[in-house]
Parts: C-alpha cells; sequence; structure tokens
C-alpha cells in the first residue's frame, strides 16, 4: 500500500477537476463490508438519482477538511435527487475496524450512506487512488464529473446542481 503523504502529494500534483467528454458506466460497489446508515444500495437502484460518490478514510486530514462541504451538499440537495454514499477505504489497520468507523461516522455527524470497502474492491473498480476523491454519477449512471485533493468546491456543486437539473 502507498503511503498516505505521497498519495496525498500526488492528489495535490494531479488535484482538479474534469467532466468528462465520453462518460463511462459507474462501477457497481463491489466488495463492501458493512454499510452505515443505509441497507446496501447499487448504482442499479440508484439510477434516476444523482449520486456523489466519495473515497475517504476518517484518520485523512484532508478527508476531514472536505467533509463540511460533503455534509452540506447531502442537507442541501438530498431532497432534489441527490444521493451522496461515503465509500470508506481504509489506509491503517485501525481504520478497518467497524466499530472505530461507526464512532468516526457519529463523531462527525454524517447521515449520509457509508460503504466500509476493506479490501478495496470499489476503490479498484473505479481505478480510484486518491483520498478524498469524487466521482458524481449522472441520472443515467455515467460517471460524468471528478474531482480529487481538497478545493473546486464551488465547480463540485455546479456540477451538483446542473446534474440535478437535467432531465
Amino acid at each position: 500500500m502507498k503511503i498516505r503523504s505521497l498519495i496525498h502529494a500526488a492528489a495535490f500534483i494531479a488535484a482538479g477537476a474534469s467532466m468528462s467528454a465520453s462518460a463511462a458506466p459507474a462501477p457497481e460497489f463491489a466488495g463492501i463490508d458493512n454499510w452505515i446508515n443505509s441497507a446496501p444500495l447499487s448504482m442499479q437502484q440508484l439510477r434516476g438519482k444523482v449520486v456523489l460518490v466519495d473515497f475517504w478514510t476518517y484518520d485523512c486530514i484532508n478527508c476531514q477538511h472536505v467533509l463540511p462541504y460533503v455534509k452540506g451538499w447531502h442537507q442541501k440537495y438530498k431532497d432534489q435527487g441527490l444521493v451522496v454514499v461515503g465509500v470508506h477505504t481504509p489506509e491503517y489497520g485501525f481504520e478497518r475496524n467497524l466499530n472505530n468507523l461507526k464512532t468516526a461516522v457519529q463523531r462527525n455527524g454524517i447521515t449520509f450512506p457509508v460503504a466500509q470497502d476493506n479490501r478495496y474492491a470499489t476503490w479498484s473498480a473505479y481505478n480510484n487512488q486518491f483520498w478524498p476523491a469524487f466521482y458524481l454519477v449522472d441520472k443515467k449512471g455515467a460517471v460524468v464529473y471528478t474531482h480529487f485533493g481538497e478545493g473546486d468546491y464551488a465547480q463540485t456543486e455546479a456540477t451538483i446542481r446542473k446534474l440535478l437539473a437535467q432531465q
């Protein structure tokens, strides 16, 4: 496994947002050990919704910095069709512990669904390499926007609004 500081350095070098010209279907949630705040979800059942897949881990300072934005988007847009799914993919052994994760979810006031991806199956399905990482999925089930690292919050929110407005 890569050292977090190297991953974060790479994330900031590569940080940024991109809209995909040729949208690819969003991978299914794979190998999820547990779901918190939700019954198990699938991309298939989320069709017709805009989905923000947020790869994070609770001990990551950068993930902690983006959390207020993610929670805000969830609160602001959940009734308009946005579904936020936090995919918790741990780096350290203690982050794999379900009770530790539940405590972190409660401590941080996270009310959106959290998928525990201890085996990196969903992480790998998305070919993800960074914490935090956002993948926005349109109503047709395609990944149309990505952002790695902190920042570009206004652009991410504008994209959420644009996707929610689409038929």
